[in-house]
């Protein structure tokens, strides 16, 4: 059996992406808001783009086309300070979760969940995963529940799955990835 010329394989995947892309641009098309973030692993790499959008009925979008992590369930949140730097621990800088409702962490939990909570993540094998969440818990608008508050927002990748109930982050481990959210125009 002959395998196809890396450049040809190459190209296809490329094709892939932007194809991607483009379904998700359009998704975008309606957005009342938009932002987007790099998360960066614990060297400083880059792993991953997030794209986050509002759509017109108030639900925020998060789409991560490529992300490169270990493979497995992680959690991942989004973070009360748009900072994602060192600290006492890896990424300590981007703060507790984002909670503007003081409420308890957990998408389970009945006296939840924390604004920035989200459903896990799974990495597959390959150690590359595409993550897509929607949320109505948070807006990219200004407002209560904004991400773009005086101290924005980050997201965060966490090293092992949340258990959705345990305060205060869901035993999900430490963290393992940081993007800080940006506007776009």
């Amino acid at each position: 059996m002959r395998l196809p010329h890396k450049h040809v394989v190459f190209t296809f995947l490329i094709t892939i992406a932007l194809c991607g892309a483009c379904a998700s641009a359009s998704r975008m098309a309606n957005a009342v808001s938009r932002a987007s973030a790099i998360i960066y692993d614990i060297n400083g790499a880059p792993i991953g783009t997030a794209e986050l959008w509002q759509d017109p009925n108030g639900l925020v979008n998060v789409d991560i086309a490529s992300l490169a992590l270990p493979p497995g369930t992680h959690g991942i949140h989004f973070h009360e300070v748009a900072k994602c730097e060192g600290g006492a621990t890896a990424f300590s800088t981007a703060g507790a979760h984002y909670n503007p409702l003081g409420k308890q962490h957990g998408l389970s939990n009945a006296l939840g969940p924390h604004a920035g909570d989200a459903p896990n993540i799974v990495i597959p094998a390959s150690g590359v995963g595409h993550v897509a969440f929607s949320t109505d818990r948070v807006t990219l608008t200004p407002g209560t529940l904004s991400l773009f508050d005086a101290n924005g927002s980050s997201i965060v990748v966490h090293a092992n799955a949340d258990d959705q109930v345990s305060q205060p982050s869901g035993n999900s481990g430490p963290r393992i990835a940081c993007g800080v959210i940006r506007a776009l125009p």
